[in-house]
């Protein structure tokens, strides 16, 4: 029991009513909750890092520091008097973070970070010092790609398949596999770091041991050179037909040019009546040879 010397009845009532909800002043305080496991974000997404208030209160008023210990200024994200501070945040964040108002009046603190960068990886610390709690944050940051798998002639006409890929982060290990995902045999792994900090990596796999494997390969090269020439020939003869075909057209245009400016001056002669007669059947018979002619064209240019 705690005695308390000098106080009397009175006094002593009123220390302990203070006591108490001191006491319970500091159980109701809400605690300041972030997630137990990593955040993992991939560059160019936007990510959420949790955390909010237990038990919930409305911190839209409060003060809400979202910072990273290794940077400086270490301030990411400032909230204050219902407004971001933006003078105090860091100049790589600038314009890249926020959080919610609305989520704010039910106790979510959480800031969403905007179109991730790889500098962005590391540890965030969530602190309300109305509070004087905090939580941190670890966010991962990873790149992925595609893979790009290419046929290759050596020197001594082997066959090599080049497996790459670029855009990597964290690196990345490249393997061969077989169809029952047996590890094979394959050449040492070229890895280059470009200044993004994304890495490119391939790897090369030399089809010699695989007889069978190699026919079939050198099979669908030699299909994917003849289909090339086949392209090649064609697109050649398509350009020399159309030419010949456009310097006809034009000569047919000059023609009935001609022939109705022949037209016009026999209009005034005494035999103008017969001329029409025999220029319209002529300008008839060109009109339609050039409908015929252009639908050529057409059908060729459709067909090549």
């Amino acid at each position: 029991m705690l005695h308390l010397k000098g106080l009397g009845a009175i006094g002593a009532l009123v220390f302990h009513h203070t006591l108490v909800l001191v006491l319970l002043t500091r159980r109701c305080e809400s605690q300041v909750i972030g997630p137990s496991q990593p955040i993992v974000a991939a560059v160019g997404d936007d990510v959420v890092l949790p955390c909010h208030l237990e038990p919930a209160e409305d911190a839209s008023s409060m003060t809400v520091e979202w910072t990273r210990p290794d940077l400086s200024p270490r301030f990411v994200h400032v909230w204050r008097d219902g407004v971001e501070l933006e003078n105090k945040k860091h100049p790589s964040y600038v314009g890249r973070t926020s959080v919610s108002v609305n989520k704010l009046k039910l106790g979510d603190v959480s800031l969403k970070l905007s179109r991730v960068k790889l500098s962005d990886e590391g540890t965030y610390r969530c602190f309300v010092p109305t509070l004087n709690r905090e939580s941190s944050v670890k966010l991962v940051v990873g790149a992925v790609s595609s893979l790009i798998i290419s046929l290759m002639r050596t020197e001594n006409d082997g066959v090599v398949l080049q497996c790459e890929s670029k855009g990597w982060y964290p690196e990345p290990e490249l393997l061969w596999l077989d169809g029952e995902g047996k590890l094979l045999s394959a050449g040492p792994t070229e890895t280059v770091r470009g200044p993004d900090d994304l890495y490119t990596v391939s790897k090369m796999k030399n089809m010699e041991d695989f007889s069978e494997d190699k026919t079939n390969l050198d099979q669908e090269l030699e299909k994917e050179e003849d289909l090339k020439k086949v392209k090649v020939e064609v697109m050649t003869i398509w350009k020399n037909h159309k030419n010949q075909l456009e310097n006809l057209r034009k000569q047919l245009e000059s023609q009935l040019e001609e022939a109705v400016e022949t037209m016009t001056k026999l209009e005034s002669t005494k035999n103008s009546s017969e001329a029409y007669q025999e220029l319209g059947k002529r300008n008839a018979g060109l009109e339609e040879w050039l409908k015929n002619f252009e639908k050529q064209l057409q059908t060729t240019d459709e067909g090549i």
